[in-house]
């Protein structure tokens, strides 16, 4: 267990949140959607969103098995404005998986609160182990800290896998014990590689009174460039109430939809054909990028878990620690510098996501593989076989290269 306030790691990748680039191209029913909203001009929509968002919200989660009204559902410009929202409508301090994605943390200290970090289990997937949340809880009420809120994710980033129904339904038993809030992190739902293999759940089935599910649609069905995030209240009073303190926050942050982002995302969630074939190749190509780029980093010496959801593995180079010390790689600070310099684009340390800074861990996004541009992107999206793409296949190659590279001092 750990206890901390820190202050933000410093640089580029601080500022922008280090998401994972998804390397996707800008769908085509995106345009359309916001050509459609364009009559209604760019009008705000009601803070939390207006009754059409806010109805296909709810027909997304009543597909995947939660019972939803429109009136238990907030859409918002991006999932930080929202989570920020949902914080300040919730007394008390907050609990973390660690690692865990690098934006939440500075939203909760941006609130003043304090944070309390409990690490995952070896399994996978962002949930923390729920023996040591007992403890961490429990010991952090003693030091004077009031935890009321656990902010997880089932899919999660940085490590792009999932965490097994069992230790799910385990962690729900100890957040009811706890008496905590659970705000499950979805946003990688829609991205599971292989949808009939792995078993994603959500602990708004095992804990539904307890449960906000936060959903940032920027992963699959919006582009990155418009955000748009979702959240799913119980269907209890309580829940009410929290949702109704969400919009307003959300009002007083003036994170409101304007009418044409709100159109086209509904048209998005509404998840017609052309979205159903969009979400379906998006997964095949973030799977093959994901198992090749996990056979690059293994083959250069690093460890990692396959990823099993998302465009992001998270690499250990643990093993390769003694030739990279002479290459002036340390820790996850200098990790980063050294591999985000040869490959031009972030490599995030383990050290963003509240991970050990002396442990040699980076994530590593897949999605840059996939093109620079809109037509490399949208030809590995249609490809048959995106590996062996020239560009897919040389972007690979030079990951593996760098990577050996640091580690042979031939970088």
């Amino acid at each position: 267990m750990q206890r901390t306030s820190p202050s933000a790691p410093a640089g580029r990748l601080a500022r922008s949140g280090g998401r994972p680039d998804p390397g996707l191209p800008v769908p085509r029913y995106w345009a359309e959607g916001l050509s459609a909203g364009m009559p209604g001009g760019a009008a705000p929509e009601p803070p939390g969103g207006g009754e059409a968002v806010r109805r296909a919200a709810a027909g997304y989660w009543e597909r995947r098995g939660l019972a939803t009204s429109a009136a238990g559902a907030v859409a918002a410009p991006g999932a930080e404005p929202l989570l920020l929202a949902l914080l300040a409508a919730v007394d008390g301090d907050v609990v973390l998986a660690r690692p865990a994605a690098a934006w939440q943390a500075p939203l909760v200290r941006t609130l003043g609160r304090r944070i309390t970090t409990v690490q995952t289990p070896a399994v996978g997937g962002g949930a923390p182990d729920p023996f040591a949340l007992l403890e961490a809880v429990r010991r952090a009420r003693a030091e004077g800290a009031d935890p009321r809120v656990l902010l997880m994710a089932a899919a999660d980033d940085p490590s792009g896998t999932v965490t097994p129904p069992e230790l799910l339904h385990e962690v729900c038993e100890a957040t009811e014990q706890c008496g905590l809030l659970l705000v499950s992190d979805e946003t990688y739902a829609d991205t599971v590689h292989r949808p009939h293999e792995t078993v994603l759940l959500t602990p708004a089935e095992t804990l539904p009174g307890r449960t906000v599910v936060l959903t940032d649609l920027c992963a699959a069905l919006v582009p990155p460039s418009w955000p748009v995030a979702i959240a799913r209240f119980p269907a209890t009073a309580e829940g009410a109430r929290l949702r109704a303190a969400v919009a307003d926050h959300c009002a007083g942050l003036r994170a409101v939809l304007p009418e044409p982002v709100a159109a086209a995302a509904a048209l998005a969630l509404a998840e017609g054909d052309e979205v159903r074939a969009h979400l379906d190749a998006a997964s095949r190509l973030h799977a093959a990028l994901g198992a090749a780029t996990y056979r690059a980093v293994t083959r250069a010496g690093a460890l990692s878990r396959p990823p099993e959801a998302g465009f992001h593995l998270y690499a250990d180079l643990g093993p390769l620690r003694h030739a990279l010390a002479a290459a002036g790689v340390t820790d996850a600070p200098t990790l980063e510098t050294a591999l985000s310099t040869l490959l031009g684009r972030p490599a995030p340390g383990g050290h963003r996501f509240g991970d050990d800074p002396s442990a040699l861990h980076v994530r590593i996004d897949t999605g840059p593989l996939h093109g620079a541009d809109d037509a490399m992107r949208r030809a590995a999206l249609e490809a048959r076989d995106p590996i062996e793409l020239p560009h897919v296949a040389a972007a690979l190659s030079g990951l593996e290269a760098a990577i050996a590279g640091l580690a042979t001092g031939a970088a």
